[in-house]
């Protein structure tokens, strides 16, 4: 028998505003309303910014973790949402980033782990 103790969604957004995507502090903000709002428990974050544009980020949560990786000059969002315990959270933390990141299509792996 499989138990299943988490969902990992990998996904990938396309169409996402530059303006959005390009400075880490927008990048930072949602990403941590995102979290805030799924109601995960974030334990430490690191960002950075690369010149002239692109932001990289991955949070620690007690669930497990959240990373990102953003390409203005493509449109361009790599996104990694992993949960444990309630595997529902990662399901919201990823709606929640559609509705914030506004791209135009996407696409998405979702793994049971365990």
């Amino acid at each position: 028998m499989t138990m299943i103790v988490g969902k990992h969604i990998i996904a990938e957004l396309y169409g996402v505003p530059k303006e959005l995507i390009a400075k880490e502090e927008g990048v930072r903000q949602i990403v941590e309303e995102v979290i805030d709002e799924a109601g995960l428990t974030k334990v430490g974050s690191v960002y950075k910014q690369f010149n002239p544009h692109d932001v990289t980020g991955i949070v620690l949560i007690s669930e497990s973790h959240v990373s990102i990786h953003t390409w203005p000059e493509y449109e361009l969002v790599n996104l990694d949402v992993f949960t444990c315990g309630d595997i529902d959270k990662a399901e919201k933390a990823f709606k929640l980033f559609l509705q914030k990141f506004k791209p135009k299509s996407y696409r998405d792996y979702v793994l049971s782990r365990g």
